[in-house]
């Protein structure tokens, strides 16, 4: 487990249901609550409107054909923590949004342990 992240609840937005699944088992291994994953831009918008209680959020850079960028607003807006999901890695991010906490897929779980910490300025003990 890893210990800054016991019990906080992230947000998952991915459209793949193989790679979701595979998000949600790695948090759980760290700790996390998992809360989704969410399928569609939509779906994550109203899961923020509706949830004030996210610690940070994995966003797939390309969710069933739309960019996730206005979930990302909205994370923003609220000061939740987010980290980007996407083959294309940080290189493939406008340029607004380069340097924001970004895994590359596949991913491993000590590449999304590092960017959540990272993204969530947790010190890795």
């Amino acid at each position: 487990m890893a210990e800054g992240l016991v019990g906080r609840r992230i947000l998952v937005v991915e459209d793949e249901s193989l790679v979701a699944m595979l998000m949600e088992t790695i948090l759980e291994d760290m700790g996390c609550i998992p809360v989704g994953a969410f399928a569609t831009v939509d779906e994550a918008l109203a899961a923020i409107a509706d949830d004030a209680a996210l610690d940070a959020a994995l966003l797939d850079v390309n969710v069933a054909g739309r960019e996730v960028f206005p979930v990302a607003e909205a994370l923003k807006a609220r000061g939740v923590p987010f980290v980007f999901s996407t083959g294309y890695g940080e290189g493939g991010l406008p340029d607004s949004w380069r340097g924001q906490a970004t895994v590359q897929k596949p991913f491993t779980e000590n590449a999304i342990r590092a960017a959540l910490f990272k993204a969530m300025g947790v010190a890795d003990v």
